[in-house]
């Protein structure tokens, strides 16, 4: 095999690429992209000048975030340590109300305990004023007492208590009531004015006396009349005089004296049955002491008039009238204490 020899190229005239068209379009290519790199590059520039401006903003926003972020800790630790304060604060004072309550309910508890104990000895008062002195009036006023002083305490538990004290208030008020103060004063004021009562054989012989006296003196002349009282007092020093019939037996002074005492004896025994609410007791010596009063004391004086007719009106006073207890209200009283000290 012979070597072919390579084809020879003819020649190029010189500037003939220009002419060729590729050469423009290379050319052109170039400064295409030369544009293009000169854009780029403009752009980048631009990019990396917002860039760096972007970022600057974003150190600045992030040292005004870390200044703010410290600030809000320092107020975090700030907030941190007044909430412990507040805590512990709260704490003290919920302790301090649990105190206050258990000092109140034993507060309570001794207020409710110091009541129950005073209801019941006015209760019982009141019982004992029934009992020996029939006294419906008084119990009257020591059951509302007892009533209105649980009221005071406002407890429900206290509601069926109370409806037996109601019940027994009732029950007072529709029985009968006998003024027992009113006459045992009655019969004091009779004791203490006694003494002032004139008898029947001091006060008639010398009324009778007085009026044969004050009859001569009026028809005798001057000196008669002197004559007349001289010879009455001479003669007043010894008297004798007859009793008839319903006139006042006379006693001796000592005598007199005994008969003020018995009386007096008579309507203070008659003041002790009322009290005892002993109205057989109370009738007899107040008959007794009527009869003395009619037989020798001086029934025209004004005062023993009276003391008749008190002696009377007391006689006519029924004193032995029955009245309720007031046990229900004093064992519901006890009941209930009994039960609040066992829980």
């Amino acid at each position: 095999m012979t070597d072919t020899p390579p084809p020879v190229t003819p020649p190029v005239p010189a500037r003939a690429w220009l002419r060729h068209p590729a050469t423009w379009i290379a050319v052109a290519a170039a400064l295409l992209t030369i544009a293009q790199w000169y854009d780029v590059r403009s752009t980048s520039r631009s990019v990396e000048k917002e860039l760096a401006r972007r970022l600057s903003e974003s150190e600045t926003q992030t040292r005004e975030s870390r200044a703010v972020a410290e600030t809000a800790r320092e107020a975090t630790r700030e907030m941190q340590t007044r909430l412990g304060v507040v805590e512990a604060k709260l704490a003290e004072s919920q302790n301090q109300q649990v105190a206050l309550e258990a000092l109140y309910q034993e507060l309570s508890r001794s207020r409710d305990e110091s009541a129950l104990a005073e209801v019941e000895q006015t209760l019982l008062v009141a019982n004992q004023q029934l009992q020996l002195a029939g006294n419906v009036k008084a119990a009257l006023i020591a059951l509302s007492a007892a009533d209105s002083r649980l009221a005071r305490l406002d407890r429900p538990q206290l509601a069926p208590l109370r409806k037996v004290l109601a019940r027994d208030i009732e029950r007072l008020k529709q029985a009968p009531y006998v003024d027992i103060s009113g006459l045992s004063a009655r019969l004091d004021g009779l004791l203490a004015g006694l003494d002032a009562w004139p008898l029947a054989m001091d006060a008639r012989p010398r009324e009778a006396a007085a009026k044969k006296a004050e009859a001569k003196a009026d028809a005798a002349p001057a000196w008669g009349r002197v004559a007349g009282e001289f010879w009455a007092e001479l003669k007043n020093l010894v008297r004798i005089e007859r009793i008839d019939g319903n006139e006042a037996p006379l006693l001796a002074p000592q005598q007199a004296y005994f008969l003020r005492e018995n009386l007096r004896l008579r309507l203070t025994a008659a003041r002790i049955a009322l009290l005892a609410r002993d109205e057989k007791s109370f009738q007899a010596d107040l008959r007794a002491a009527r009869d003395w009063l009619a037989r020798y004391y001086d029934t025209r004086n004004p005062q023993v008039a009276a003391a008749a007719v008190q002696l009377k009106q007391l006689q006519d006073a029924s004193v032995a009238i029955e009245v309720p207890g007031i046990d229900t209200s004093l064992d519901a009283v006890r009941n209930y204490r009994l039960t609040r000290e066992k829980r």
